[in-house]
């Protein structure tokens, strides 16, 4: 029996395909329990219409997510952690961090189970981890991980004058 599925069903396929499937399989699970219905003519126009509307709608969000992947590429975020005296920090920086780092630095709320880790961050220094927005839209992010305290022994910023007052105590 050819079924019209209503619902993403792991074994069988997505909301909307075409399956064939036994009559008992169909009638005694599937059709009562509204995971699909019988495609018949009219279920047919019906469903070929809501495929329609969501082939619209998943490539808006294709262009929505291009934009944020844009934005997500071009950004770069800083993570300050405890580390050790060889680079090593204590524990590893999680997609927690990542997710609130993203969120301080104006970037778009991401779900924070979007963000892939590859390996696990232990040490100091640039990684490249990615976002996955859709399915087909990964947007790579650097992350910056500094000691804490690096951000405590960072030189202030000299400027011109500061130098200049320097070089006439010398003399």
């Amino acid at each position: 029996m050819k079924v019209i599925l209503k619902k993403d069903h792991e074994l069988l396929g997505d909301e909307g395909q075409i399956v064939d499937v036994k009559n008992g399989y169909a009638r005694n699970f599937l059709i009562p329990n509204g995971v699909a219905v019988q495609a018949t003519e009219s279920n047919l126009k019906i469903y070929d219409e809501i495929r329609k509307q969501r082939r619209r709608k998943i490539e808006k969000q294709m262009e929505e997510s291009k934009s944020v992947a844009d934005k997500i590429t071009s950004a770069n975020i800083r993570i300050a952690v405890k580390s050790g005296e060889e680079g090593r920090i204590f524990g590893s920086v999680t997609s927690q961090m990542i997710h609130d780092a993203m969120l301080a630095a104006g970037l778009e709320a991401v779900d924070r189970k979007k963000i892939v880790i590859k390996e696990a961050i232990k040490t100091l220094g640039e990684h490249i981890i990615d976002i996955k927005l859709q399915h087909s839209v990964i947007a790579p992010l650097k992350v910056f991980v500094v000691s804490i305290d690096e951000l405590e022994k960072a030189p202030e910023v000299v400027t011109e004058d500061a130098v200049q007052e320097e070089s006439t105590v010398q003399e």
